[in-house]
């Protein structure tokens, strides 16, 4: 898996119709609460990976935290960290099945890079990408020549409990 870079000054803007689209389906994009990393740890847990859940951890531990969320019905259906891994990664991020192709994970993805540039960063990295051509088409992604395995290299196996 190889690293993709976003360059922040030209991101599209999101589209106000399909955060509109979003809402009338009942989700919601927003920053996750402190008071609620438990409940991203479980989700996250639940349906993806244990490296996930450390990484989320990390980016709750910023200050304001650095993981948005999708939400409906009071559930986590979606999230996007920054600055978890590394500095200036945008990553992990993961969509629900059942809400797949509704535009979450774009408009997940557009709130964190957004939230990156106001933070003073004009690149970001999407490390060890997974699905590239989302990337590059929602935002423009271009590869990262030589860039795999990246800060991903030995990696220790997950541990069970």
């Amino acid at each position: 898996m190889h690293d993709m870079l976003v360059r922040l000054c030209s991101l599209p803007p999101a589209d106000p119709q399909q955060v509109q689209h979003l809402v009338d389906q009942g989700i919601r994009i927003r920053r996750c609460r402190p008071y609620e990393l438990h409940n991203l740890q479980h989700w996250v847990g639940s349906c993806f990976s244990p490296k996930w859940v450390s990484e989320a951890t990390v980016a709750m531990g910023h200050r304001p935290p650095g993981c948005y969320i999708a939400t409906q019905d009071k559930q986590i259906v979606g999230f996007v960290c920054y600055d978890a891994t590394a500095r200036g990664f945008v990553g992990p991020m993961g969509v629900q099945e059942s809400v797949r192709g509704k535009g979450v994970g774009r408009l997940l993805l557009l709130k964190a890079l957004d939230e990156m540039r106001a933070l003073g960063y004009v690149y970001a990295i999407i490390g060890g990408v997974g699905p590239a051509e989302f990337y590059a088409k929602t935002v423009g992604a271009t590869d990262i020549e030589n860039s795999a395995p990246g800060i991903y290299e030995d990696i220790l196996p997950d541990v069970s409990p």
